[in-house]
């Protein structure tokens, strides 16, 4: 069977330029087994594109992660993706016969064809910025973009001996590990005069958790315990967009509404455990005066997230009693109590409002430390686990002494009795609920049927 024509290479290689990491690995292992010579020559374009992009990955690897935003939404010096491969090109099309040597990490000139290729590339920045970046690619970045990338692959050989320390730095460094951190700051300083800043940028684009950067900051510097050393400083700029991040979040918390459910709760909880996350690093790494700006944004972010979440744990409240409403009964003469609604719905709003609520007030408990909440919200766990447990028993009773009109129905109500309980960490006493209904009223059918609904 004949080979692939020369548009039928251009198309595909146009096409596999284009593919993610993952898709690229899935179709590479898709024709991995098919037959001919066409399928032959696709492996040998994957084949290549693959090494390609492992060696790309190699040399600008103390930048690479700046080619994206960042998926916490942190303001970050980051530069257009469609930028990467053109850079590439432009680093390698002069020594293309250097390749190779980087295919084996263990190759001690791996490292030093790594750092030449970036300066390739930072005079091809400067010299020919069009091939890099063209003119009509987010024009209004574009001049500054072109700046800060120059600048970054000026440090790249810097940042690259850095990069295996990162974890080292962020835990406890002995005293010859700081001093390559600081050496490794002030030789970058020497290359520009803004070189510091740089350099933590480079690392910032490897660190998920933004936070941690103020480990390295402060560690940067033999002053860095000096009152008023950060604030001062070029590099205040990370703290700064870190209290914007949790603005940003303090202020989306305050737009959610529990009526919509359990739509959105995944990142409501991962919004406060990030705001929680930062104000606690700033006080274990910070010492702020509470006078000055930065004291004053971290007090008030602190303040409306603490509200919020006092709301939502009275609003968790009000809405079990919504989702498992108790109604006034007649016991003998003019005697009353409440009593279980039997005919309470199972599902709708109310019992979907309840269970988001409650899944927050169960994931709350580590930032609610942090924003001096954990007292109200063990307070209302243990109410909660006294109330569901003891709605649970009565139902349970009107189900055992057949006074329950749909005993299914009222199961059902346990059920959901029992997952709320759950939800809030009860967990022995929503397994005695459960063990309780799964032989209520003598009717193992029933019994199994409101099991399989909890």
């Amino acid at each position: 069977m004949s080979g692939l024509t020369a548009a039928h290479r251009i198309a595909l290689a146009a096409l596999i330029g284009r593919c993610p990491e993952n898709v690229l690995k899935s179709v590479s292992a898709a024709v991995a087994a098919l037959p001919g010579g066409r399928a032959a020559e696709l492996r040998l374009m994957l084949a290549e594109e693959m090494r390609d992009r492992a060696r790309r990955a190699m040399v600008l690897a103390p930048i690479a992660r700046m080619f994206q935003p960042r998926a916490d939404g942190i303001a970050a010096i980051s530069f257009p993706p469609a930028v990467l491969p053109r850079l590439w090109r432009a680093a390698i099309e002069r020594e293309p016969d250097l390749l190779t040597r980087l295919d084996d990490p263990d190759n001690p000139d791996a490292v030093t064809v790594a750092n030449r290729y970036c300066q390739s590339a930072a005079a091809a920045v400067r010299d020919r910025p069009t091939l890099i970046w063209p003119e009509d690619l987010q024009p209004e970045r574009r001049e500054q973009g072109l700046f800060d990338l120059a600048a970054s692959l000026d440090l790249a050989h810097l940042a690259r001996r850095g990069l295996p320390s990162i974890e080292v730095w962020l835990k406890r460094p002995d005293d010859d590990q700081l001093a390559e951190l600081r050496l490794l700051v002030k030789d970058c300083s020497d290359i520009h005069q803004d070189g510091a800043s740089r350099f933590l940028e480079m690392l910032f684009s490897q660190l998920d958790d933004a936070v941690l950067v103020l480990r390295i900051i402060t560690r940067s510097s033999e002053v860095a315990g000096r009152k008023g050393f950060l604030s001062a400083s070029e590099l205040a700029g990370f703290v700064d967009r870190l209290l914007s991040g949790v603005d940003d979040r303090a202020a989306r918390l305050a737009t959610y509404r529990p009526e919509a459910g359990e739509a959105g709760v995944d990142t409501v909880i991962a919004d406060l455990d990030w705001c929680a996350g930062v104000l606690a690093e700033l006080d274990v790494t910070l010492t702020l005066d509470p006078q000055s700006e930065w004291g004053r944004r971290v007090r008030d972010s602190r303040t409306k997230v603490s509200a919020w979440l006092a709301g939502l744990l009275r609003t968790a409240d009000k809405a079990v009693d919504r989702a498992l409403p108790l109604t006034r009964v007649q016991t003998s003469g003019r005697m009353s109590r409440m009593a279980p609604m039997l005919e309470a719905p199972a599902r709708g709003e109310a019992a979907d409002a309840a269970l988001a609520l409650l899944r927050l007030v169960g994931a709350t408990r580590g930032a609610a430390a942090v924003f001096g909440s954990e007292a109200a919200r063990r307070t209302l766990v243990e109410a909660l686990t006294e109330r569901l447990g003891g709605y649970a028993d009565e139902v349970l009773t009107l189900v055992n002494d057949g006074e329950a009109p749909d005993e299914a129905h009222a199961l059902r109500l346990v059920s959901i009795a029992a997952r709320y309980l759950e939800l809030i960490e009860a967990k022995e006493p929503a397994r005695a609920v459960r063990r309780r209904a799964a032989v209520a009223g003598g009717r193992p059918a029933t019994a199994g049927a409101s099991s399989r609904a909890a």
